[in-house]
């Protein structure tokens, strides 16, 4: 019984703290800072805005739901983190499922750590935080890491030791932001990982990454095939001049020729005889590679 009436206790004195406009804690010098900041306190969900620089701009409303039915029964069993803007005044940090879930159960309070910082700290407070605890999808890193570069004034050196992640592995991220619209899209919705986005990027021409995000999509290919026809593509990009088995047929059939090449990443070839029968021939590097052409014909048929 003790142990719970000393909780208790410090409760009300956090809270004093708190709701005292006369002694207004705005900054860790201030007296008395060093007992709020860090501390665990019951706020207001009222008193809480959410962050601006929140990196994650989509929630799942199941998986809201689902956390609201945990929290129904368990609590809040992780705070959230805030920083103090001003009296009675707070801004996530971090935590904002946890919030929007408290929120759509109608509860009054969240549990939460208070911090004090300036603007430029809690931007790299909240990013850094959520890049290495939240579950983002690679286009809501890249751009956590972009904005860190570019708000914080960091290059990809001073990043990598922010965040504990190797040079190479930021700049593959930062990589993705180059990709068509369409593509970060496809990514952020869970219809491509970061494997086929990092090949897709190889491709300069949106047009063309475009033509092979479709058929990733409907041909259900996985990174491998897809690594394997960009790959067959760029080796056989140059296609301004004919081949001599081109040359022998008219020019509808070469422009054909053309497509069927680009569609399967290959220099297909088209043989024709006198009497107008022919065959086309479609070379594969490997076993693996022959697998992808397979797919090909099979999601066409």
């Amino acid at each position: 019984m003790a142990k719970t009436t000393k909780k208790k206790a410090l409760g009300r004195g956090l809270s004093a703290l708190l709701n005292d406009p006369d002694n207004d804690i705005k900054s860790t010098e201030d007296k008395n800072a060093d007992k709020v900041v860090g501390s665990i306190v019951e706020l207001s969900l009222g008193a809480i805005e959410v962050n601006p620089f929140q990196p994650r701009t989509s929630f799942s409303e199941d998986t809201l739901k689902e956390l609201a039915s945990s929290i129904r029964e368990l609590g809040v069993i992780q705070p959230i983190t805030v920083r103090k803007l001003e009296f009675n005044k707070y801004q996530l940090v971090s935590g904002e499922r946890r919030y929007r879930a408290s929120k759509m159960l109608g509860l009054e309070t969240i549990p939460s750590y208070i911090r004090i910082a300036n603007d430029r700290e809690s931007l790299e407070m909240a990013l850094v935080e959520n890049i290495q605890r939240q579950d983002l999808d690679p286009i809501e890193i890249a751009l956590s890491y972009q904005r860190l570069m570019d708000d914080i004034d960091l290059t990809q050196e001073e990043l990598s030791d922010r965040v504990g992640k190797n040079r190479s592995t930021i700049a593959n991220y930062l990589r993705l932001l180059k990709l068509d619209p369409i593509i970060q899209t496809g990514m952020r919705d869970g219809f491509l990982s970061m494997g086929h986005g990092r090949a897709l990027i190889n491709i300069t021409n949106t047009d063309i990454q475009l033509q092979v995000y479709e058929r990733i999509l409907k041909n259900k290919l996985s990174v491998r095939d897809t690594e394997n026809l960009v790959r067959h593509m760029q080796q056989n990009k140059d296609t301004s001049k004919p081949s001599s088995e081109e040359l022998r047929v008219d020019e509808k059939k070469s422009k054909s020729l053309k497509q069927i090449s680009s569609y399967f990443g290959a220099k297909v070839e088209l043989k024709v005889n006198k009497k107008g029968n022919g065959k086309l021939i479609v070379p594969f590097s490997s076993d693996e590679d022959f697998q992808r052409i397979k797919k090909l014909i099979q999601g066409d048929s």
